[in-house]
């Protein structure tokens, strides 16, 4: 049973980064880069409180205006499995190529201006759309003990990784345009 649903943007994410291929892969990778979300002035109010919290969840959509929603392909090569060429099933990465393409990202709280929140933690590019801001609540998002992460506990994770520095150059695959099974 197919089912759609309609959500609107609140506003954009400002960043340095122009090319999907070029940003870093993940918020924590690059905690020190800093960018903003432009909320569109109608959502300003929800913004009041917020800066009482260092980190926030920000929710984007990573897809372009060609996305197909429920049309990607099952198994992909996440980015920080390119060298190791692992293939895992799309919910068990993070990368943008997924049925819907929502992108989950755990920032820092820089600052909030009117209808400006001031961030760190950078993995989007410029123009990326946001549809919500949830604050990050240790007692909810944290959890006790011990977490296992799948593969992810085994694959090196460095420092501002971008799709580009992730591949090895042998592959000859434009950042921009990756093949099928490559996420």
């Amino acid at each position: 049973m197919s089912r759609s649903l309609e959500v609107a943007a609140i506003g954009v994410v400002r960043s340095a980064h122009t090319r999907r291929a070029d940003t870093p892969v993940q918020s924590s990778l690059n905690p020190d880069e800093h960018a903003q979300v432009q909320l569109h002035p109608e959502y300003a109010a929800g913004l009041a409180g917020l800066a009482g919290f260092d980190r926030m969840w920000l929710i984007t959509w990573l897809g372009d205006d060609d996305h197909q929603p429920g049309v990607a392909d099952l198994i992909q090569t996440p980015f920080l499995a390119t060298t190791e060429r692992r293939h895992v099933g799309v919910f068990a990465m993070r990368g943008p190529r997924r049925p819907n393409p929502l992108g989950l990202s755990l920032v820092r709280i820089d600052a909030v201006e009117g209808n400006v929140v001031h961030f760190s933690g950078v993995d989007v590019i410029d123009g990326t759309l946001v549809l919500d801001l949830k604050p990050y609540v240790t007692r909810f998002d944290q959890p006790g003990g011990d977490v296992r992460c799948g593969w992810f506990d085994e694959v090196a994770m460095p420092h501002a990784a971008t799709p580009s520095s992730l591949r090895t150059s042998a592959t000859g695959v434009d950042p921009e345009r990756p093949t099928s099974r490559q996420a």
